[in-house]
């Protein structure tokens, strides 16, 4: 369904290759395809509802299937559904995850599952095809995952694309090798990067993505053999933000997700699927209908072999599959999207108006609060029956879960990495270290129940507070009081936020030389209840409603990045980490002391 406003594109495009197969039309607008209720049957998903400071947590990602068969992660059940979106009454069928595994993404290709815990993990089902219920086992090890796999899960920013699966030299640069947030910064052209897509309708193809000043890209496809497949110009209107070749399908018609991301308040943010003819005509767009109300995942959007477009949508009540409507488009034109939701476009909010509170802050600089914030990140402790608490734990109100964040499950007596994720619970990470060493019970992801007295970690918005020195806690309702909100969101430093005003806020890295963005968060699903490293869409999270602000303690701060560098030692997302910050050798004693 056609929305409000302009669709102009400009898209040339070269595709020397045509394939004959039937062209499928896929859906002339915008259509609930499968709609599951909050439960735990194969009919319903696991959804946590939204709580001041909380978002909505629910199935984190979907993939569409050799078949075209849908795979739903359904994190909070700790299970895969699988469903077949063109048979509105058909059968889902449900893999259990293995009891070790707490998964944020997942990947599809031929009979094999691949999930994203910190690592990629190969699963297959076990027991029988026709039965309603089955269980995924291990199957592979990490060293037997291809490298198409592992860029298509750095896609949506689960795995780290600094040193890209095949990139060529000219693509490596020490700049982009360290994903330096000076290029988008500065104003220097962007680097290069490389996708290598396990496509339904050609096997494995490459695709080298080159800037195009700061609203384009040129996107050079091939084949794993070498094969040319010819290039795709993408430009949008205002700036481009993330862009990843999604798919080709059996058709041949190749699919591009991007980004028109608005600067200096010039509009809103839109999110897309480009669709081009297997002949290299621009065919038109999907447009992504993401709003406020929709929950973080992450992985949102997924292509048939058909070429059927489907969005994962999860808010209040529901979890949703939507196939997306095709706007027929003109090829040859800039791609110029007015948001669907008028809430997401890029003026200052009203908290951007209000006067400033005053905040007791100890004196700081970026360097300073990337530092604090890589520390609670890169924390190590060992976990002792005290922290680790008795087994089952209370149940939490709202839905049938554990008090217990889920990356300390089964941890009891080993190490771990990260301050646990806790409602309601804020403090210093010194104080937070003297705690966890006492055995007191660490984090908890009760959103929905009040907040505990005896338990210690951060959630959200204390953890942003704590990196900025504040002395109180700032919940995300009251950040707005004490930050300016930037009228240009690639205007952010490190040390900045992304704040969704009674929902949730990130810390702010850098940009990525493939314009993503690299953040430090507090967070039940995307971190798996602890502070962990993320990559995120820009695009995506301003079309959800965050705002780009800076804490009012560091507006005379323009520091370059230089020394903020230092404190980036590790890797995104938790995963295990050699290298701790400069100061975090002192809190990791403090940790470990018996």
């Amino acid at each position: 369904m056609a929305r409000s406003g302009t669709c102009r594109f400009l898209m040339r495009i070269g595709l020397m290759v045509a394939v004959s197969f039937a062209v499928h039309p896929g859906f002339a607008q915008d259509q609930l395809v499968r709609s599951f209720r909050i439960g735990a049957d194969t009919a319903s998903v696991g959804v946590i509802e939204a709580s001041p400071d909380t978002e909505i947590e629910g199935p984190q990602a979907l993939y569409s299937g050799e078949e075209g068969e849908i795979y739903l992660l359904d994190q909070v059940n700790s299970r895969v559904l699988r469903f077949d979106p063109r048979k509105s009454t058909g059968l889902t069928r449900s893999l259990t995850l293995p009891d070790d595994i707490r998964p944020t993404d997942l990947v599809v290709v031929k009979d094999t599952i691949y999930v994203w815990d910190g690592e990629p993990r190969a699963l297959q089902p076990v027991g029988s095809d026709d039965a309603p219920t089955r269980s995924l086992a291990i199957t592979r090890s990490l060293s037997a995952v291809d490298e198409a796999i592992l860029s298509t899960f750095a896609q949506m920013g689960s795995a780290t694309t600094e040193a890209a699966p095949g990139a060529t030299n000219e693509a490596e640069t020490d700049e982009e090798a360290t994903r330096s947030l000076s290029s988008l910064n500065s104003g220097k052209a962007l680097g290069r990067s490389r996708q290598i897509i396990a496509s339904h309708g050609r096997g494995r193809i490459i695709a080298d993505i080159a800037p195009v000043k700061t609203s384009g890209v040129l996107i050079t496809l091939r084949t794993n053999g070498g094969e040319s497949l010819g290039k795709l110009k993408m430009q949008v209107r205002s700036r481009i933000g993330s862009v990843e070749v999604l798919d080709i399908d059996r058709s041949g018609r190749v699919f591009v997700l991007g980004e028109n991301i608005p600067v200096n308040m010039t509009g809103g943010p839109s999110v897309f699927v480009a669709r081009y003819a297997a002949t290299g005509a621009l065919e038109g767009v999907y447009e992504l209908p993401l709003d406020r109300q929709i929950g973080l995942s992450r992985r949102f959007v997924t292509v048939s072999p058909e070429g059927e477009v489907y969005f994962l949508r999860t808010r209040k009540g529901s979890a949703d599959l939507l196939g997306v409507g095709f706007q027929r488009l003109k090829d040859g034109q800039v791609i110029d999207l007015e948001p669907s939701d008028p809430s997401t476009s890029f003026g200052l909010s009203e908290f951007a108006r209000r006067k400033g509170a005053s905040a007791a802050v100890r004196p700081l600089d970026r360097a300073q609060v990337v530092q604090t914030a890589m520390q609670f990140a890169n924390a190590r402790w060992h976990v002792s029956s005290g922290a680790y608490g008795r087994d089952p734990d209370a149940a939490c109100n709202g839905f049938a879960r554990v008090r217990r964040p889920g990356y300390l499950h089964d941890k009891l007596g080993q190490e771990v990495i990260g301050i646990p994720y806790c409602w309601g619970c804020h403090g210093s990470l010194s104080r937070i270290a003297i705690a966890l060493t006492a055995g007191q019970l660490a984090g908890n992801v009760c959103t929905r129940n009040d907040p505990r007295s005896d338990v210690v970690g951060v959630d959200c918005s204390a953890f942003v507070s704590a990196s900025w020195g504040l002395a109180t806690h700032f919940t995300t309702l009251a950040i707005p009081s004490i930050t300016r909100e930037l009228s240009n969101p690639f205007d952010l430093l490190p040390g900045d936020a992304l704040n969704k005003a009674g929902s949730h806020v990130m810390l702010f890295l850098r940009f990525t030389p493939d314009r993503r963005i690299e953040i430090v968060e507090s967070s039940t699903g995307g971190c798996n209840g602890r502070v962990c490293r993320n990559i995120y869409p820009l695009g995506s999270l301003l079309a959800r409603g965050y705002r780009p602000v800076r804490f009012r303690g560091l507006l005379n701060d323009m520091s370059a990045p230089v020394p903020v560098a230092a404190a980036l030692s590790g890797a995104p997302n938790g995963q295990t980490q050699e290298a701790e910050t400069s100061a975090a050798p002192k809190i990791a004693k403090q940790l470990h002391r018996r």
